[in-house]
């Protein structure tokens, strides 16, 4: 089913009249400062250094075959522009007249952190936050809540109120939510209290996430309203579990390495989506088994395919020897004894019991084509998008097809999406990853190189039976972290209260270094636009390659500090190759794109790219920032604006239109499950709705 992007009026997002001061992570001050954002960035920065000796990053990979050279991370650009290259603290050009929040010269505020403005008249920070509620049940309502508040607040352009409560009118129901505001976000993570129908008593109940939702679902005047109640029902009782599960059990998995332990710290899940973690269709007993949150590990399953329904491909190489998918499997199949002349192949438990009930696959196994053998060997785990599977070192990870409804799409892969990973794994190999590597060595996209299907007798591609092998370039101790678990918060050990991997982070780095948590708060994230965002806005630039860079497909490599030293791309899904540079890519490998579908115009990947990567990724790691009181969201967002003016010279449009724009196209979350959109079929222009808002670093 395709619809109409719904797009709202633009709405212009104004910030509180008086700023709610906030404790950072690991000290007491408060992070709303009384001077320009610009000015204040220079002061928290003054005199700081990029952590102790060289920072280094693990040993990057051109892909599943012979290693690159080890190269230190924090090298300067040759010939660049960008912060790094001759300001180490990236502070030049944040003291400019163009700045449109004013500058004060850093010499009158040597003292900037003891001119904070007072707390405004919301929440003060000791308040018990509705995550740390002791009832794990009301802690996921309340996370529920927020989600749907923050994609509504997003979704139709309310502004921030004058008081410390949101007024959200609900016409077709002929009444309004009073919600108290916690934080107002400059680029949406708000933080909400419990609402409260307007016009009753206070003694009266606050509204739960349900009721939110079927009130939500009703204002918008889709049917399929009701659809979206039984999810956020089923998103708040799984997160509970979660919640629940974890409070008990916050240590890692006892086989993780540092990369699964991320991996399945995401408990809350996307905090602008209003189901973030149903999935229909999963009983309790399979929830135990094979949701990562819960530390799920389990065998896989495995079918035998005659060689003549049998459809594969790969790129992968060893020490300079191809590999195929047959021997790929093969060797991880793990002494399976299968009939002979077939080829194995691993399919997740669930969906083996789905798959016996398709009458494709039912007629290949009454053929003898098909042979179901059954759970073999050791456990895998699931990784954060539930369906890839990691065992710590294989080397292999296996993104399999899963048809449960995880958020909007039931996740099992299409032809095109395997083509797509071989592909870019051969384009990178054309010596497109040595040029962009000589430029940024600490980045590098997490391959696909390899997939096996089944055809049906006659061809025909059997949906459900596709799997994609991917390269696993992480050894034990290399902390690589998705910025969407990285930014979730999450139970801890020893504690009563939630907290995110980057507040624990910021936490120990301001400990260390007695520097107060927004100083180190401001030198992470552009320590964090130089090696992850730079290295993307170069692959647009140079090469016409977009990449659907959310925050759980970056993932951030940390040295053991805590500083960011590099970062990787992960997703098959994720690309958007530029039609203007359809002559030059296709000269470097003829025939990229006809099995894959992945060049797209200009105009469709400038909007996509501006959501992914300037939306999700970057506006909302400052969102982060600033809901968890880590630091002052304006001081980011100017750092962020320096950043990218510095970066108009990497080619890619994005910088000038982030900078430009007096509004920007946002993903609706909550507008795309009310129009009943799955994501993963139909054009990439319509798979989604897609609504205007206010461009932050305008405003």
């Amino acid at each position: 089913m395709n619809a109409t992007p719904t797009t709202p009026a633009p709405a212009t997002t104004t910030a509180p009249a008086t700023p709610a001061a906030v404790t950072g992570a690991g000290g007491t001050a408060p992070d709303t400062f009384a001077a320009s954002p610009r000015t204040a960035l220079t002061a928290l920065t003054a005199g700081s250094a990029y952590g102790s000796g060289d920072a280094t990053v693990p040993r990057q990979h051109s892909g599943p075959q012979d290693p690159r050279p080890h190269r230190p991370a924090l090298t300067a650009t040759s010939g660049g522009t960008g912060l790094l290259d001759t300001d180490p603290l990236g502070t030049s050009g944040l003291l400019d007249t163009s700045d449109p929040l004013g500058t004060l010269d850093p010499l009158d505020a040597p003292d900037l952190l003891a001119t904070l403005d007072p707390p405004a008249a919301l929440d003060p920070p000791a308040a018990l936050d509705p995550l740390d509620d002791p009832d794990p049940a009301r802690a996921a309502d309340a996370a529920a809540v927020e989600n749907l508040l923050r994609c509504w607040v997003r979704e139709t352009g309310l502004t921030a109120p004058a008081t410390g409560t949101l007024r959200v009118p609900l016409d077709a129901s002929g009444t309004a939510l009073l919600v108290p505001v916690r934080h107002w976000s400059p680029t949406g993570w708000h933080r909400f209290g419990a609402p409260a129908f307007e016009g009753l008593p206070a003694t009266a109940p606050t509204v739960d996430a349900v009721t939110v939702a079927a009130l939500l679902g009703r204002e918008s005047g889709r049917p399929e309203g009701t659809e979206l109640v039984g999810r956020v029902a089923d998103s708040a009782r799984r997160t509970a579990d979660f919640l629940a599960e974890r409070r008990r059990r916050p240590q890692p998995h006892p086989d993780a390495d540092l990369f699964l332990a991320a991996e399945q710290s995401l408990v809350l899940g996307h905090p602008l989506h209003p189901t973030p973690k149903s999935r229909e269709g999963l009983s309790e007993a399979e929830s135990r088994l094979y949701s990562p949150e819960l530390h799920g590990a389990f065998p896989l399953h495995w079918f035998a395919v005659h060689p003549s329904v049998l459809a594969a491909d790969s790129a992968w190489t060893e020490q300079g020897r191809p590999v195929s998918a047959e021997q790929l499997v093969t060797g991880l199949a793990e002494g399976l004894a299968t009939p002979a002349g077939t080829v194995p192949l691993p399919v997740h438990p669930w969906q083996a019991r789905e798959l016996r009930h398709r009458p494709e696959v039912r007629a290949l196994l009454d053929a003898g084509l098909l042979h179901d053998l059954g759970h073999h060997g050791s456990p895998w785990h699931p990784t954060s998008s539930v369906r890839t599977l990691h065992r710590p070192g294989a080397r292999a990870m296996l993104k399999l097809s899963l048809g449960l409804r995880i958020t909007n799409s039931r996740r099992e892969n299409l032809r095109k999406e395997l083509h797509r990973g071989v592909e870019v794994h051969r384009l990178l190999r054309t010596g497109l990853v040595d040029e962009w590597q000589t430029a940024h060595p600490g980045f590098d996209i997490v391959r696909d190189p390899a997939w096996l299907a089944v055809d049906t007798p006659d061809g025909t591609p059997v949906p459900g039976l596709d799997v994609m092998i991917r390269h696993n370039p992480f050894r034990h101790g290399d902390d690589a972290v998705c910025v969407a678990a990285l930014t979730a918060p999450r139970p801890w050990p020893g504690s009563t209260t939630l907290r995110s991997r980057l507040a624990d982070v910021i936490g120990r780095l301001a400990a260390r270094t007695g520097r107060p948590a927004a100083a180190v708060s401001a030198e992470w994230f552009l320590r964090y636009l130089d090696q992850v965002v730079r290295p993307v806005l170069w692959l647009d630039g140079h090469a016409g390659i977009a990449l659907e860079a959310h925050q759980q497909n970056t993932l951030v490599l940390l040295d053991p500090e805590g500083w960011p030293t590099g970062g990787r791309y992960r997703d098959n899904q994720g690309y958007y190759f530029r039609e203007s540079h359809r002559g030059e890519l296709t000269e470097r490998l003829p025939g990229l794109g006809d099995e894959s579908d992945t060049f797209v115009s200009d105009q469709v990947t400038d909007e996509r790219f501006a959501y992914y990567l300037g939306i999700n990724n970057v506006l909302g790691l400052i969102g982060a920032f600033g809901s968890q009181r880590l630091a002052d969201e304006r001081v980011l967002l100017a750092a962020f604006r320096s950043f990218l003016a510095g970066a108009t010279g990497l080619g890619s449009p994005l910088p000038n239109r982030l900078l430009e724009a007096a509004t920007l196209r946002s993903k609706a979350n909550l507008l795309t499950r009310l129009h009943g959109l799955d994501e993963l079929v139909g054009p990439v222009d319509t798979q989604s709705v897609y609504v205007t808002i206010p461009n932050p670093l305008r405003a």
